[in-house]
């Protein structure tokens, strides 16, 4: 049993956690700050159900029976036994109840630092018209990081990572290739696609700042438009903070906040940014626990809140603290929630450090919105798939319905619904893909990037004007004549297509659309960097381009709302 003894420990630490959590009694803390729900608390050690000893002694004897007489007991990884068993304890509890090894861990801290440790670029494979791959590219680097120190640029095609060959690697083997401990070499030789030469860089990988903010910008004149998909991590309301000055500078005088596909984080960075629309007093969230410090409700502390008019954009993946920012909102009718019926996680997770580099993530309180609404879906049935799938991604697919659960009130009187996450003010269906048009699609990528790599190193004559051999210039709005596709242009990539991919015309005509709007998005990531060519996809999104025209909407609901807490306030005081 000797080399299972560090997965007993394991083992014996939880059990340890859970005796002592389960026995905790909560006491008063600070009302005014939510940090205490997201950090680890000192916790009193009780009596134990069991010893560690009989844990110990009964795992033992069920290993020895397994190694001994299961038909595949010789060849088992019992690594991911342990874990499995593990896992399938804490989710007989709930869903988001996780164990993570030493490496999950690690890379658990890491994803909250909002950082990794690597090159710093984005990388994308080429593949020929029968579908092999010849090689992975460089797409874009990031500032400051040691790929753009290095001079990397659109266009260089890897052939080698430290001697090992990456020619005819997808980018997904060659990124963990790239990825590192810090201080770490990389030894690349590259090919210049624009010259042929082959060239050999050493780079020493670095802390790679990976934002929650992916893009903030004035999307229309005196519109901003701040991208949250990032999720909330230990930077993003100092990222916030600093978007809303910057906007504010260009002259910005209403704001969409787009949290789709955003699945949380710290509970404190939701608050924060809530705390800066909401006025001081009003609740931003109430969280009910048993440990100290997790049975409270959280009102804001701005004495001078932020009036600028606010529209809100969620999606089916815009889950827990993305949730309480967005119900926040809602329920003091400070912004209009546009999109589709959100997640619905209204469970908060405590990381418990164990022995061995392990963690436990464990649900240890419930949160409600500030009038009342627990948003948690029904897990009740304990099947994973059902819960992400029929209750997340593929509910719901004839409409949106009001959640089941408690109907409460907004600060003017508007009804909303607990049980199954935000239903938004105005529900904005994506513009979805018939399978015809998808198969497409997928067909006209790879042609798309080869006809861009010649477009971008002036390998097409009589198009100069669209050449990019230069450096990125970071922090870029694009306007809408950079990289405009012309018909010569479409014209050019269809003959090209047709010649070198065999792709049918007609499907590139059906499919004209994606065609430019994915060949600008390569021209501008190779001239302006990855984060900036998200910008050409929001001019093709319908449910941004409704947010926008919602923003008048938005603010007379906030008219409305300020109204009602202002009301409310003056019979407070009168009594």
């Amino acid at each position: 049993m000797k080399k299972s003894s560090t997965l007993f420990g394991v083992i014996l630490s939880i059990i340890l956690v859970f005796s002592n959590v389960f026995a905790q009694v909560p006491s008063a803390v600070s009302k005014t700050n939510p940090k205490t729900s997201i950090e680890n608390k000192s916790i009193t050690k009780t009596s134990k159900v069991v010893t560690s000893e009989t844990i110990e002694s009964d795992v033992a004897e069920a290993l020895t029976l397994i190694e001994s007489n299961h038909v595949n007991g010789k060849s088992l990884d019992y690594n991911d036994l342990f874990k499995t068993s593990i896992d399938s304890m804490l989710h007989t509890l709930d869903p988001h109840s996780n164990y993570f090894d030493a490496k999950e861990s690690e890379q658990f801290r890491t994803d909250q630092s909002s950082r990794y440790f690597g090159i710093g670029a984005t990388i994308g494979d080429l593949s020929d018209a029968n579908g092999n791959v010849i090689a992975t590219f460089i797409k874009a680097t990031f500032e400051g990081a040691p790929a753009n120190r290095a001079g990397l640029t659109y266009g260089d095609k890897i052939l080698e990572v430290n001697g090992a060959s990456m020619v005819g690697k997808p980018f997904s083997e060659v990124r963990t290739f790239l990825r590192g401990p810090r201080g770490t070499v990389a030894k690349l030789v590259v090919e210049k696609y624009g010259t042929g030469k082959r060239e050999t860089v050493e780079i020493i990988r670095d802390a790679v700042a990976q934002p929650s903010i992916s893009e903030a910008y004035m999307i229309r004149p005196g519109v901003g438009y701040i991208n949250m998909s990032g999720g909330f991590n230990s930077t993003t309301f100092a990222e916030f903070r600093q978007a809303m000055a910057n906007l504010k500078t260009e002259g910005m005088q209403q704001l969409v906040i787009d949290l789709r596909n955003n699945g949380g984080g710290l509970v404190n960075q939701a608050y924060y940014v809530a705390n800066t629309f909401i006025g001081k007093g009003q609740t931003i969230f109430t969280q009910k626990g048993r440990l100290e410090g997790t049975a409270d409700s959280y009102p804001s502390t701005n004495a001078n809140p932020d009036d600028t008019p606010l529209v809100v954009l969620v999606n089916r993946n815009t889950a827990s603290a993305s949730e309480i920012l967005s119900g926040a909102l809602q329920d003091h009718d400070r912004a209009l929630i546009v999109g589709e019926t959100t997640f619905g996680k209204g469970l908060v997770q405590n990381p418990f450090q164990l022995e061995y580099g392990s963690m436990l993530l464990l649900t240890i309180a419930k949160y409600e919105t500030p009038s009342g609404r627990l948003i948690q879906r029904d897990y009740s049935n304990g099947n994973l798939y059902d819960y992400y799938t029929k209750g997340g991604t593929y509910r719901d697919e004839n409409g949106n319905q009001p959640p089941k659960g408690m109907e409460t009130k907004t600060d003017s009187g508007r009804t909303v619904y607990g049980g199954g996450g935000i239903m938004p003010d105005e529900v904005v269906k994506p513009k979805t893909l018939s399978e015809d048009s998808l198969r497409i699609q997928q067909k006209l990528v790879n042609p798309i990037f080869a006809y861009a790599l010649d477009l971008a190193f002036g390998k097409i004559s009589g198009l100069d004007p669209y050449k990019v051999d230069r450096p990125i210039k970071f922090d870029y709005d694009i306007k809408s004549k950079d990289f405009e596709i012309t018909d010569q242009i479409f014209q050019g990539f269809k003959n090209y297509a047709v010649q070198k991919y065999k792709v049918p015309a007609n499907q590139i005509d059906k499919e004209k659309e994606f065609v430019l709007r994915v060949l600008r998005t390569e021209l501008v990531t190779a001239a302006y960097g990855s984060q900036t060519s998200f910008q050409v996809f929001n001019e093709y999104d319908n449910q941004l381009q409704r947010a926008i025209e919602l923003l008048p909407q938005a603010k007379q609901l906030a008219i409305e709302g300020a109204k009602a807490n202002a009301k409310k306030l003056n019979s407070s005081l009168d009594r």
